[in-house]
């Protein structure tokens, strides 16, 4: 529920009041006489969701933006608002979307100090590092929830859609600068974990599942962006609390971010990338998520006119747009062709091993698993690696297996594969 407080000039009043009267809302008038203007103070409850369609009705016969207030309130009891709620609340003529005005407000609102806002991401990123290494999925869900990440996106992603420069640019900057803090804050802490050998230097950093799960980027993981960048916006634009959004959005950058420090300190070129790789991906999906879904939802520029594409491209809106989607498709586009090669990649991988067990001489051993480092088409790094897990009968032995799955990668792919090759005991009981 929100209560608007307009100035309407005497000269306007008329035209005003007729407005709310055609509309059946419940107001009351002040009069003012403030600054040498006749003018009167109306002063109005209605539902979240018709605050935009009664001011764009009051700004058709002239009220301007000069003196508007829209505050929130929990409740209002008069004769017509009854008929007000069931109007716009159950979606009869308006969405759940609020105002334009608010929207902004709701996202510079969200946005901290720049102190807090650093030192919350690089707290988060600790942790986050920390919930890696101990391969503890509860810690690094810790560590979502302090990330102040969704401010800074949907900062951004509001800047874009109602072309404030100012919006953009800080939401952006923001929201790459403290990435890039949390990475090097992870790098700090995963470098004095392994110096101070709180972790063992041998550790195998891809053996641990929450780092694997952050170091092979595939669809899914470009999924989860999207649906993100998405949740986050329609949170923000409706009457839905974001606190958990805030998470989500979280989930798709920190730990990826937390992953590329300790990829840096192990030395690992392959989860760094891959880690970066993903970063990069979550990023670029979750500003172009939320500005699809804004722009679903009616939210336009200042000053848009509906069906008129050559008043709608001024100069100053083509320059925000086609920097956000140069920039939006050069990242897209180079993480996307890195993506494609490792998803290819991976799928002749699995294709490849799972032909090989399917030999007669293999009929005994099941596939439990199988992981593939992060590959980048041999740019950087000349071997990829591939841990295969197969559950064998007791006392079995299998020594050329390794080699033989390693030459038909390397066959099948054409690139050099490095082949660990892990057996878990099985048992098979009969009945009697």
């Amino acid at each position: 529920m929100r209560l608007i407080q307009v100035l309407v000039p005497e000269e306007k009043r008329d035209d005003a009041l007729r407005v709310l009267d055609d509309e059946n809302l419940d107001y009351v008038r002040t009069s003012e006489c403030s600054g040498g203007v006749d003018a009167e103070l109306v002063t109005l409850p209605v539902p979240t969701q018709a605050v935009e369609h009664v001011l764009t009705s009051l700004r058709e016969v002239g009220i301007e933006d000069e003196f508007v207030v829209v505050s929130s309130i929990e409740t209002a009891r008069t004769p017509q608002i009854d008929e007000l709620e069931e109007r716009f609340v159950n979606g009869r003529e308006e969405d759940d979307s609020i105002s334009q005005d608010e929207i902004r407000t709701k996202a510079l609102n969200m946005t901290p100090g720049w102190v807090t806002y650093y030192a919350m991401t690089l707290l988060s990123a600790v942790v986050a590092t920390a919930g890696l290494l101990l391969d503890s999925p509860a810690i690094v869900v810790g560590s979502m929830v302090i990330a102040p990440q969704i401010s800074a996106a949907l900062t951004g992603t509001v800047g874009l859609v109602l072309d404030d420069r100012r919006m953009v640019l800080g939401g952006v900057s923001s929201l790459v600068i403290g990435l890039v803090v949390a990475m090097l804050g992870a790098l700090a802490f995963a470098w004095l974990a392994r110096s101070g050998e709180v972790v063992p230097v041998p550790i195998d950093i891809t053996a641990i599942e929450q780092v694997q799960n952050r170091i092979s980027p595939g669809l899914l993981a470009l999924a989860v962006g999207v649906c993100a960048g998405a949740a986050g916006a329609f949170g923000l634009a409706t009457a839905i609390p974001v606190s958990l959004v805030g998470v989500m959005i979280a989930a798709a950058l920190i730990p990826a971010a937390a992953a590329v420090g300790i990829g840096i300190a192990w030395g690992d070129v392959g989860v760094t990338l891959g880690a970066f790789v993903l970063v990069a991906i979550n990023a670029t999906s979750i500003l172009l998520a939320g500005l699809a879904v804004f722009w679903y939802l009616g939210y336009r520029p200042e000053g848009w006119t509906p069906g008129d594409v050559r008043a709608n491209l001024t100069r100053d809106r083509l320059g925000t747009i086609a920097i956000t989607i140069v920039i939006g498709t050069v990242v897209l586009a180079g993480a996307g062709v890195v993506l494609g090669q490792h998803v290819t990649f991976e799928n002749e991988v699995n294709d490849e091993v799972k032909t090989v067990l399917a030999d007669e001489e293999y009929e005994d051993l099941e596939l439990v698993e199988l992981q593939t480092e992060f590959h980048d088409g041999g740019a950087v790094a000349d071997e990829t690696e591939v841990t295969v897990v197969v559950r064998r009968p007791a006392d079995s032995v299998y020594l050329s297996l390794a080699t033989v799955i390693e030459h038909a990668l390397e066959e099948r792919t054409g690139h050099d594969v490095s082949v660990v090759l892990e057996f878990v005991e099985g048992a098979t009981a009969s009945g009697g």
